[in-house]
């Protein structure tokens, strides 16, 4: 048995759609359909029924499912089982949507370069979702934000970046005081929904301000777009990369303490990947720098 078929058939199972499982596991919709159809001629029993445009599994398909994803999670920790010189195998990581340009970008070159046996799988989220996968074991690791509230000690968090926050405004904006300018100007507002927005809503909470909000948005170049335009200003991180070209914002340091994200890689203390996940912490430290040390 083809075990790719096998694992066409979980991601299925997982997502409720063909073409959901052919996104996730990045291959064409009709050839995931092909594999599955394989797969129920090779055992003789139908594994998916069809309705519309979601697909759940049969009786037989469910209970197949169930011990084929415990099958794969083995499978994948035997091809962990490599020499101390070449690692190889496959290791799925979990990446908040913002660390993909400021982290991932830097550190896959130097992995594919180093170690051209290591497959890494990834999967995008915002950090709250990378965090579910991660407790799910739908990934191995995750580069993420700190969560609001204290983490589990079966978990590995190493930290990465601090992003402190900062207002930004239109560079045709006179005042230049930031409390004053989210007291007195229409928000754009960081997406409360994300980790990264309640940080912002706690700061104006603590400030007692109570902002006049014009927009709300999760996307921070459209927020810089936006205040670049004269719509509002916004409290936002001051991320690593730049804003987009052609905008004349100006940031404006918050007093001190001002309030910070801390931009990091999490793992399961007890993870049969340690050892790939280790490697991926080395060469993200000498790609982008970090925090020395681990903090259990």
């Amino acid at each position: 048995m083809d075990t790719r078929f096998l694992e066409c058939f979980v991601a299925v199972a997982e997502s409720g759609s063909v073409a959901e499982a052919a996104r996730r596991l990045n291959i064409a919709p009709t050839t995931l359909a092909l594999r599955i159809r394989a797969l129920e001629d090779e055992l003789g029993f139908a594994l998916v029924t069809r309705s519309g445009r979601t697909a759940r599994p049969t009786p037989a398909g469910e209970a197949l499912a169930l011990r084929a994803t415990g099958i794969l999670h083995d499978l994948r920790d035997l091809k962990t089982l490599q020499d101390e010189e070449k690692p190889r195998g496959q290791l799925r990581l979990g990446v908040a949507q913002t660390a993909i340009t400021t982290v991932l970008c830097d550190v896959l070159p130097a992995l594919a370069q180093k170690y051209p046996d290591l497959e890494i799988i990834v999967q995008k989220g915002s950090s709250a979702q990378v965090y579910g996968k991660l407790n799910n074991a739908e990934v191995e690791a995750a580069f993420l934000f700190h969560p609001p509230f204290r983490l589990p000690k079966s978990l590995v968090w190493r930290s990465l970046r601090a992003e402190r926050y900062v207002v930004i405004a239109s560079a045709a904006e006179a005042c230049d005081d930031p409390l004053q300018l989210l007291r007195d100007r229409p928000l754009v507002r960081y997406d409360r929904s994300l980790w990264s927005g309640q940080i912002a809503e706690n700061y104006l909470r603590q400030q007692r301000i109570r902002p006049k909000d014009r927009i709300e948005l999760d996307a921070l170049d459209a927020i810089a777009v936006l205040v670049n335009h004269g719509i509002g200003v916004s409290l936002v991180p001051d991320r690593a990369l730049p804003w987009p070209e052609g905008l004349t914002i100006t940031k404006h340091p918050l007093p001190e303490p001002a309030p910070q994200r801390e931009l990091g890689l999490l793992w399961p203390i007890t993870s049969a990947h340690a050892r790939l996940i280790r490697i991926v912490e080395q060469e993200t430290v000498r790609a982008i720098g970090g925090a020395p040390g681990a903090v259990c």
